[in-house]
């Protein structure tokens, strides 16, 4: 097995959640847009995605959990990754994470009909995950997408699947409303299946606390 195919699958946190992975060779044809471009202000600053957990960095972990696309956009600066994927980043940079969403939506080579969404900052997220997200979508034609939501009933806009037409019709009109949106305003209007969190994997790294909980 060549060491890139072993180090996705052992990023994959694969016994964190008892869901299997859904391929993406059966059904619609899936993108992934992983947003790796935060501050990390209240970590001092720090590249979050560089971050380890389990000897794995967290943008790792969060290709190993978007494996079921068929294109990985990574929103932020580039680095060496483990598998394909094309960057991206928003205009001008660091104009939050809707923004950065829609600025990998815009860098598929070919729009997908699903796109995956994860803030890399959430590294229990794994394939199992998505692939739960990704069957409540197939399963009812009247929803838009699909959120994970936590014990507490927060949903996790980062951590979703979503239908790309019900995207692009959500968008502003004009570009520069994109920048400082929120994605839960964003998406406010659209019809969301939620899909309750197993364990861990609604939480997000957003102190150095926050890492130690998480083993790292």
């Amino acid at each position: 097995m060549p060491p890139a195919a072993r180090r996705v699958r052992d990023c994959g946190g694969e016994t964190l959640s008892p869901v299997p992975a859904v391929t993406a060779s059966r059904g619609p044809r899936i993108g992934a847009v992983v947003l790796a471009g935060g501050t990390g202000r209240r970590l001092g600053g720090v590249d979050k995605g560089a971050l380890e957990l389990a000897g794995c960095t967290l943008l790792e972990r969060a290709l190993a959990a978007t494996r079921p696309a068929d294109e990985v956009v990574v929103v932020g600066d580039p680095v060496t990754t483990s598998r394909p994927v094309t960057w991206a980043r928003e205009d001008p940079p660091g104009g939050g994470p809707a923004a950065g969403l829609l600025a990998g939506v815009d860098a598929f080579g070919r729009a997908p009909d699903l796109v995956c969404v994860l803030a890399v900052d959430m590294p229990q997220v794994t394939a199992g995950t998505f692939g739960r997200l990704l069957a409540a979508v197939r399963e009812d034609t009247e929803v838009d997408g699909a959120v994970l939501v936590a014990a507490g009933g927060h949903r996790q806009t980062l951590a979703a699947a979503y239908r790309w037409a019900a995207l692009a019709a959500a968008r502003p009109g004009r570009r520069e409303d994109e920048t400082n949106l929120a994605v839960r305003r964003l998406v406010a209007g659209l019809r969301l299946a939620e899909v309750p969190a197993i364990g861990a994997e609604s939480r997000d790294v957003d102190t150095w606390q926050d890492l130690r909980d998480l083993g790292g």
